[in-house]
């Protein structure tokens, strides 16, 4: 089984709505800033996709901004609940939510602990992007006890199309190998491009595509 998530959904719509065109179920990230989320959220849904809420966090690199609504660290807990329930209130059909940047963010476990207690009462999972190998994302949804997941590979860090094709070689060789992988890509033209014709050929690659949602528990690093 295999999960292909579309993260900063919603930006572009033209391209959004490529996405949403694409055969499912996909898992659609769209971020807290976009219009018009739940019209969005509900086109996805009728598309057969799963949501998930993209939620911008501060980087290490200070030059990147990650929009407005963004968690940063320093915020105290209190904030970062405040600024979370801010960015989720006012739209709905999303199952969790996952990472936009982050990578400063996510090293502060006193801070994700505040996240996982915002998606726990609102019964919410977490993917973890794994913007850095210091995550304190999945430690922190353990001791919460909200259900979680993490991403295998990064389809279009390189955005041509052989790039992301390579990419979804590693996808497929990581899902035969231990039976589930997740999979992170944009929707830029060299990724909707090469998913249009990779999602056409699943059955011949004897795989399978669910939401994410499907590979809870499942991953090898969420089995200790």
């Amino acid at each position: 089984m295999v999960a292909v998530v579309i993260d900063d959904m919603g930006l572009n719509e033209a391209r959004s709505d490529r996405v949403l065109g694409l055969p499912g179920p996909l898992t659609l990230s769209f971020l807290t800033y976009a219009n018009d989320l739940a019209t969005w959220a509900a086109r996805a849904r009728a598309a057969g996709h799963e949501v998930l809420a993209h939620i911008p966090m501060e980087p290490l690199d200070a030059g990147d901004n990650p929009g407005p609504g963004s968690l940063r660290v320093a915020m105290n807990a209190d904030d970062v609940r405040a600024q979370l329930a801010a960015d989720l209130d006012g739209w709905g059909g999303y199952v969790g939510v996952n990472n936009h940047m982050g990578s400063r963010f996510c090293q502060d476990r006193r801070l994700m602990d505040a996240v996982m207690a915002e998606l726990k009462s609102r019964g919410l999972l977490w993917l973890d992007s794994k913007t850095t190998a210091a995550t304190e994302g999945i430690a922190a949804a353990e001791a919460a006890r909200v259900p979680y997941v993490m991403r295998d590979v990064f389809l279009d860090n390189v955005d041509s199309l052989e790039a992301v094709l390579a990419q979804l070689e590693q996808l497929e060789s990581i899902g035969h190998k231990r039976g589930c992988a997740i999979a992170i890509g944009h929707p830029r033209d060299s990724t909707i491009r090469a998913l249009d014709w990779w999602l056409s050929a699943l059955e011949k690659r004897c795989l399978a595509l669910v939401p994410v949602s499907a590979l809870l528990g499942r991953q090898p690093e969420a089995k200790r």
